[in-house]
C-alpha cells in the first residue's frame, strides 16, 4: 500500500487508470432545464444500470466521472443518473450566481426533468452538502439520502476563502492559477488516500471545463458562493432549529465519513450527527472523502444495506 495521500509525480501518471471501470459503457444524455436561478441550461447526465432510479451528485472540481468505480455494483440494483453540475463535466456554466440554495433548487429541477422525484440519492463532498440543502427545501425529493464526506459546517477556512475571492485581485489570481495548467491544478487538488488511482484519463475529464473561461468562472463561483461560510452558518442553524423543535430530517440519512482527510474535516460527520440525531453515521478507514473512488466495496456495502437493496 502506498503512503497515504502521497502524490505520484504528474509525469509518471499512467494514461489510463490502473483499475478498470465501466464509464465508457454509460449512456450520455443532455437535458434542457429552464431553471429559476440558472436560466436555460443544458445539463449533462450519464445513465447506467437497471432498476429504480438512483441519483448521484459529484463534488467540487470533479464530475459524473467520479462514480466510475461503483457503476457495476450499484447498477445491478438501480438505474443510475449521474449529473454534471453547472460548469462541471459537460454541463453548461451560465454567468450567474452559484449559491448553495440555487444549486439545491437545480438538483430538484433536474430530478423533475428526468422524472425521478422520490428517488434514492448519493452526494459526495460538495454534492452531499447540496443534496442535504435540497432535502430541506424539497422534502419529497429523495426517498433516502447518503452523504459521503461533505462540507457544510462553517469554518474560518471558508470565511477566509470567501474574503479573498470577494476582491477582483483574489478572484483573478485564482482564475490564473487554475487556467494556466488545468491538469496540474486537478492533480494537486484532488486528494486520494491511494494516489496511484490517478491517471491522465481522470485529469482530462476534470480539467476539460477548467480549460475554458466559462468553466473557470463557474469554479471560482463554487469556491466563493456555493461554499460560502455564511450560507453554511444558516444551514447549520436551520438543522439545529429543526432538532430543537423535534422536527426530523425529511428522509432517512446516512452520513458516510472517512476518519482522515486533508481536504474536508472528518469532524463534520460528528457535527452533522449531533444536528440530525436520526441520521446514521458510519466511519470508513484507509480512504478519503472520495471514498467511492478509494474504497468502493465498503461504500457500496453500506449504501445497499441502507437503501434496503442488499
Amino acid at each position: 500500500m502506498p503512503k497515504p495521500f502521497k502524490r505520484v509525480p504528474l509525469a509518471e501518471l499512467p494514461t489510463v487508470p490502473r483499475v478498470a471501470h465501466s464509464w465508457g459503457r454509460t449512456t450520455s444524455r443532455d437535458i434542457a432545464i429552464d431553471s429559476r436561478s440558472f436560466g436555460r441550461l443544458s445539463c449533462h447526465v450519464r445513465i447506467y444500470g437497471s432498476g429504480p432510479p438512483l441519483l448521484l451528485v459529484h463534488g467540487l472540481m470533479t464530475a459524473s466521472y467520479s462514480w466510475r468505480y461503483v457503476l457495476d455494483a450499484l447498477g445491478a440494483h438501480y438505474t443510475l443518473y449521474m449529473i454534471d453540475l453547472p460548469g462541471a463535466g459537460r454541463s453548461e456554466g451560465p454567468d450567474v450566481a452559484f449559491s448553495a440554495q440555487s444549486l439545491a433548487t437545480l438538483i430538484h429541477e433536474v430530478c423533475e426533468a428526468l422524472g425521478i422525484v422520490g428517488c434514492d440519492a448519493i452526494g459526495n463532498s460538495m454534492g452531499g452538502y447540496l443534496c442535504m440543502q435540497a432535502a430541506l427545501s424539497y422534502p419529497d425529493l429523495f426517498r433516502k439520502l447518503v452523504n459521503i464526506h461533505s462540507p457544510g459546517v462553517p469554518h474560518p477556512r471558508y470565511a477566509a476563502l470567501g474574503a479573498a475571492l470577494s476582491t477582483r485581485a483574489g478572484e483573478a489570481l485564482l482564475r490564473w492559477m487554475v487556467h494556466r495548467d488545468p491538469k496540474a491544478w486537478v492533480w494537486r487538488n484532488v486528494h486520494y488516500f491511494d494516489e496511484t488511482l490517478k491517471s491522465y484519463e481522470e485529469l482530462e475529464e476534470y480539467a476539460m471545463p477548467l480549460s475554458t473561461r466559462e468553466g473557470v468562472l463557474a469554479f471560482t463561483r463554487y469556491m466563493r458562493e456555493a461554499l460560502s461560510n455564511s450560507e453554511m452558518t444558516n444551514f447549520v442553524a436551520a438543522l439545529a432549529a429543526r432538532r430543537d423543535a423535534n422536527v426530523p430530517f425529511p428522509m432517512p440519512l446516512l452520513l458516510l465519513y472517512s476518519d482522515r482527510d486533508p481536504l474536508v474535516n472528518p469532524k463534520n460527520g460528528d457535527t452533522f450527527k449531533a444536528l440530525i440525531p436520526s441520521a446514521k453515521l458510519s466511519w470508513l478507514s484507509n480512504t478519503s472523502h472520495f471514498a467511492h473512488v478509494d474504497t468502493p466495496e465498503p461504500v457500496v456495502r453500506e449504501v445497499l444495506a441502507f437503501f434496503g437493496a442488499a
